[in-house]
């Protein structure tokens, strides 16, 4: 969790769209990003592949309000409300984009191409039927926010005991000059989402950094069996946390509108 998910920021910028906040053209460049271009495909009404601009008006034509975000894994579908076709696609891509106000919803694969050395990316969204139930084990942004500062006292107490990289002044450093680039290089989320989902997504980042440091930098001086089993034990909830808040971050607005 280094960087925002393809389906975060096609649903915050889409959010933002959608509410009038933004242009078609500003919010199609924030979310394309360092990609070399986004299509669609399998549009209703829509026979070939569409450019992101076009897809996003049609949507809105079909009566789609509002965007809402899955991260889901394997044993958590986060934000998937089925059928178990479409979920099947979003766990292979662990995220997907779900539309409210129509049945649709919309997973990203990602091509690279061109020659050795001037390698692009290429995102296809593909766009299949949903069903209109509540998202799965979505907190709100309040539940978010106190269970993060939980799972991140409590990781930060299992790993600084156990010694593993990634849980003492290294990390920090790590996090705050992510953080630093984080604040020159892109706005979080995008017009219209509340304060505190701004918040809670930053600390969700920060939380997924910790985790992802943890793991990359090896196990530090866990080393018996036992050790390397309560570390890996110690990460897999917060990780799991990170990635709820995330999605009531990116969902907030649309779920403020419902209860509006």
């Amino acid at each position: 969790m280094l960087s925002e998910p393809r389906s975060g920021l096609l649903g915050a910028w889409g959010n933002a769209l959608l509410a009038g906040l933004v242009s078609p053209d500003d919010a199609v460049l924030a979310i394309v990003g360092e990609d070399a271009v986004h299509r669609v495909e399998g549009l209703p009404g829509e026979p070939a592949p569409v450019g992101l601009t076009l897809a996003l008006g049609r949507l809105r034509a079909l009566g789609v309000t509002g965007l809402r975000v899955a991260l889901p894994v394997p044993g958590h579908p986060l934000g998937l409300s089925g059928p178990p076709e479409f979920n099947a696609r979003a766990l292979d891509a662990e995220e997907a984009v779900i539309c409210h106000g129509a049945a649709l919803g919309m997973v990203p694969e990602v091509y690279e191409a061109g020659p050795e050395g001037d390698v692009h990316v290429e995102v296809v969204w593909h766009v299949l039927p949903v069903r209109e139930a509540p998202p799965a084990d979505v907190p709100s942004l309040g539940e978010a926010e106190r269970e993060l500062a939980e799972a991140l006292r409590e990781a930060t107490a299992v790993l600084s005991r156990l010694d593993v990289a990634g849980s003492g002044p290294v990390a920090e450093a790590a996090i705050d000059a992510y953080r630093a680039r984080a604040e020159r290089g892109r706005e979080v989320l995008a017009p219209g989402y509340p304060p505190r989902a701004v918040r809670v997504l930053e600390l969700a980042q920060r939380v997924g950094l910790l985790v992802s440091l943890a793991d990359e930098n090896g196990h530090g001086g866990a080393v018996t069996a036992s050790e390397v089993a309560a570390r890996a034990e110690a990460l897999r909830p917060v990780e799991r946390v990170a990635r709820r808040a995330q999605v009531a971050a990116y969902n907030s607005v649309v779920e403020e509108r419902g209860r509006g």
